[in-house]
């Protein structure tokens, strides 16, 4: 652990803080269909879209309209992408000539990048052509991004509300997402990008001689690569145009590139806070909602930077330490160009935020650094989370500690003046209940069938359970990294991991959206002696503790026989 590694991280945080609240106003007048300084050029294009799709932007959604609405663009959407990566062979912008994608992976990919997930079983550069890549993929990072603001907009909105029966227009919500959020920020956002170094063009790869062996010959794929990687990173979608991901020089060439695609996983998800305060006029409880998010990361990145900082405990007479000539700690899987501070950090937000881009592989973290990455999407990725997923996850976290609050002082639970009844809670404990049924028993089911599930492992013990287990709750945190010792480009695996992603992203999305039309019906009450206030530092303690203890109580047995039992038996003297 270096004072650089400190400082760099203390730069992130900084600005963060300081582009958040402007980006979070502008957003709550965006959806809130007020004027912005971008009305004058989109506003024609907003009402000329409405107009081609027969889309009454005046007409409000109950939140049962909303969510059929949402289900089936969704999978209109994932069919289409399907059908793409299926015919790749017959569309244009195939310059290397590569095959359609196999039924399984084609189903698997579709399902992943409508989700958010951007979990890649294939190698990119070899599986896709630009045509998917930019018509099927990079077309739902925006979508799916997109549909994450929605829906948590639509969140808030049902908490602001008071006897309500519409929660907002679905299709509206999502055009002015993509409009006038993250089209204009991508747009320069790709240019910085190409500034920087990062690729950007249509030619068939480059077949090159190599300068060890003039003889022998090197191809060097490339594409359109910097209108991907903005998306992916502000998105939080994390799929690679590369399969080293962002460890690849073309998608982060530089450590300005490094810390810039960190600093975009996190700035909607935490401009989002402050759009909620604003939105429901609280604005001290987007700040509590923030430091709660806030605790967790820096707790997050600690752990790891510190356990990532230690010596191997096997590399006997073997130098380990910081010096100005190495990075020191554990090196392995990690860019020499990053070192282990950038390196953890990145892992840390990735995690955090449902990204799943990755600068490292994380597969070769020390157990304690692999298991808090592991953690942050066991907690459901609400560290500030994927863009919109970790508001509106956060938020169910907030009613639970509403409740948990109101039965310890024995009188009805309110929140921001609605009373939270018994079909809050419910909706809520379904979102939060889903999330680990589905990890804990496909994880189970692969480590029961050997044919199946264990035969893609490359590791055993309880290494190999944790290769198992990361997958599983990467497809249903709609995350997408992944411990890469897995191959999980079986049949097994794309199916799993296809529902996986499916059921984390679309079944706990509904009773969300089920619980926001019931809060907007609501009335509103004055808050009395015996309310509990949620704008303040008291609130953020609970909510954390609430928090960390649901994830413990869910997953910590499951931790146990994976990393904790791995981090154990390294000190005793045996590696898996």
């Amino acid at each position: 652990m270096t004072a650089n590694g400190w400082l760099q991280f203390l730069i992130l945080f900084v600005l963060l803080l300081a582009f958040m609240r402007p980006l979070g106003i502008y957003i709550a007048r965006v959806l809130g269909g007020e004027r912005t300084f971008l009305s004058p050029i989109l506003r024609p294009i907003e009402r000329l879209i409405y107009k081609l799709s027969g889309v009454r932007p005046d007409e409000e959604m109950s939140w049962r309209e909303y969510s059929i609405a949402l289900l089936l663009f969704s999978f209109v959407s994932m069919l289409l992408t399907y059908l793409i990566e299926r015919a790749q062979h017959l569309l244009p912008w195939n310059p290397q000539h590569l095959a359609g994608v196999a039924p399984d992976l084609a189903w698997n990919t579709a399902a992943s990048f409508t989700t958010n997930t951007n979990w890649q079983a294939y190698t990119p550069e070899t599986t896709m052509s630009y045509f998917t890549q930019m018509v099927g993929l990079a077309y739902h990072n925006f979508l799916s991004a997109a549909v994450g603001i929605a829906v948590a907009i639509a969140l808030v909105r049902g908490i602001a509300r008071k006897e309500s029966k519409t929660i907002g227009n679905f299709w509206v919500d999502t055009t002015r997402s993509i409009l006038y959020i993250l089209l204009p920020i991508c747009l320069i956002y790709a240019g910085a990008l190409i500034e920087q170094g990062v690729v950007q063009n249509l030619k068939p790869y480059s077949i090159v001689a190599t300068l060890e062996q003039p003889s022998q010959t090197q191809t060097i794929a490339q594409g359109p690569v910097a209108s991907q990687e903005a998306i992916k990173m502000l998105g939080t979608n994390g799929g690679g145009f590369f399969n080293a991901n962002s460890a690849h020089p073309f998608e982060n060439p530089t450590p300005f590139t490094n810390f810039l695609q960190m600093f975009s996983i996190f700035i909607i998800p935490a401009a989002l806070t402050v759009t909620l305060g604003r939105m429901t006029g609280s604005a001290g409880h987007g700040w509590a909602v923030f430091a709660c998010m806030s605790v967790l990361f820096i707790a997050g990145f600690t752990t790891v930077y510190w356990a990532e900082s230690q010596p191997h405990p096997l590399l006997h007479g073997v130098d380990q330490h910081v010096s100005t000539l190495q990075s020191g700690g554990n090196m392995e899987g990690k860019e020499v160009r990053f070192g282990v501070s950038q390196s953890a950090l990145f892992a840390t937000i990735t995690t955090d935020a449902s990204c799943g881009a990755v600068n490292s592989v994380h597969d070769s973290f020390s157990p304690l650094g692999g298991m808090i990455v592991l953690a942050n999407i066991m907690l459901g990725e609400i560290v500030f989370g994927g863009v919109g997923a970790g508001l509106y996850g956060m938020l169910i976290y907030v009613v639970l500690s509403v409740f948990i609050a109101g039965l310890m002082v024995g009188r009805t639970p309110e929140y921001l003046g609605k009373k939270i009844e018994s079909y809050d809670v419910k909706m809520a404990m379904l979102y939060v209940l889903i999330f680990p049924l589905v990890i804990l028993v496909l994880t189970a089911v692969s480590v029961l069938s050997p044919q199946m599930g264990l035969s893609s492992l490359t590791n055993n013990g309880p290494h190999g359970l944790s290769e198992i287990l990361y997958a599983f709750t990467s497809g249903a945190g709609n995350n997408g990294s992944a411990f890469a010792g897995l191959s999980a480009n079986t049949h097994w695996y794309n199916f799993g991991l296809g529902f996986t992603m499916l059921i984390g992203r679309f079944l706990m999305m509904v009773p969300m959206i089920a619980l926001a039309g019931n809060l907007a019906q609501k009335k509103s009450v004055p808050p009395s002696p015996g309310t509990f206030p949620v704008n303040t530092g008291l609130f953020t303690v609970l909510l954390t503790g609430v928090v960390l203890i649901v994830g413990a109580l869910t997953f910590f047995p499951a931790l146990s026989l994976g990393p904790i039992l791995e981090h154990l038996l390294l000190h005793a003297g045996q590696l898996f």
